[in-house]
């Protein structure tokens, strides 16, 4: 595999309302972040109607955020958004890591400062708006963690189980589909994936986030294309000291590397859609997005 990948990436969301939205705010996640993996070099938003106020910031988990506010009439929103990044490779990482239980002790609450990384990972290990924590979650990953395997092995094998276990089916889940559901059915998309994923991570008591990002579209020579281009991808990043994160892709069965470009992570999808507001009027709409990822 090569060393690093430049990638042109282009982002397209149309919304077309049945009635008329006569005010509506929106904050939009289409600028990736700079990582240890990774660099945006470029980066451009068009939005057609413009907005009365348009405002950059950065959310409470680090990400580059885009802020909107329309005060104008207006039956469709369309949002285009170009970049340009360039993805390191991180296949040859000597990667280690600690025992899972001594990972999980090291989580929990003992009255006793945590330090900074420590902190920063328990913020991802309670439950959140898609992910709950729950018996059934640690009962089904139980054969993933036996007793004194590091974090990063269990972690592997859960991915794994994942990807062997549930098949992937487009339209049949929404974003409000309960994960006791995709666990039953064992159908979903990559977002089920990365949540149910997470779900058996956190039953555990370990931390792990939801990583929004961009897949390959065109396979390199001889490989096979990855599920999920074409469209935002999903995976998941894994608390693993004394690595740090490590990101695995339960939907392709792969550990995240230049085929991945990151744009947010948070707690799940809620913290890191794309493009989600509050409106005032439009009635009905029906959304159309594009995604094309195009190596240089």
């Amino acid at each position: 595999m090569s060393t690093s990948a430049a990638y042109r990436i282009r982002h397209q969301t149309s919304y077309a309302y049945s009635g008329d939205v006569v005010h509506s705010h929106q904050l939009l996640h289409l600028a990736p972040r700079d990582t240890a993996r990774q660099t945006c070099t470029q980066h451009s938003i068009v939005i057609d109607p413009p907005p009365a106020h348009s405002r950059v910031d950065v959310d409470a988990f680090g990400n580059p955020v885009t802020r909107l506010e329309f005060d104008r009439v207006h039956d469709r929103l369309d949002v285009t958004a170009e970049m340009a990044v360039q993805v390191h490779s991180c296949a040859d990482r000597e990667l280690k890591s600690e025992a899972w239980e001594r990972v999980r002790g090291g989580l929990a609450y003992s009255g006793r400062p945590p330090g900074a990384e420590r902190l920063e990972a328990m913020r991802f290990r309670a439950e959140s708006p898609h992910v709950r924590i729950k018996q059934v979650f640690n009962d089904y990953a139980q054969e993933c963690f036996p007793a004194g395997r590091t974090v990063l092995e269990c972690a592997e094998r859960l991915m794994h189980k994942l990807h062997d276990e549930m098949t992937y089916a487009p339209g049949e889940t929404t974003v409000s589909t309960s994960l006791l559901d995709v666990l039953d059915t064992r159908r979903g998309v990559c977002q089920d994936y990365a949540h149910l994923m997470i779900a058996c991570l956190r039953s555990r008591g370990l931390a792990a986030r939801y990583v929004s990002g961009y897949l390959r579209t065109v396979p390199v020579s001889g490989a096979t294309a990855l599920v999920g281009a074409d469209a935002s991808h999903a995976w998941v990043s894994v608390y693993c000291p004394v690595s740090g994160w490590i990101e695995f892709d339960p939907t392709n069965g792969v550990r995240a590397d230049t085929d991945h470009i990151t744009v947010a992570w948070g707690r799940d999808f809620a913290d890191v859609s794309p493009l989600r507001g509050v409106i005032v009027g439009g009635g009905q709409h029906r959304l159309s997005v594009r995604v094309s990822v195009v190596p240089e």
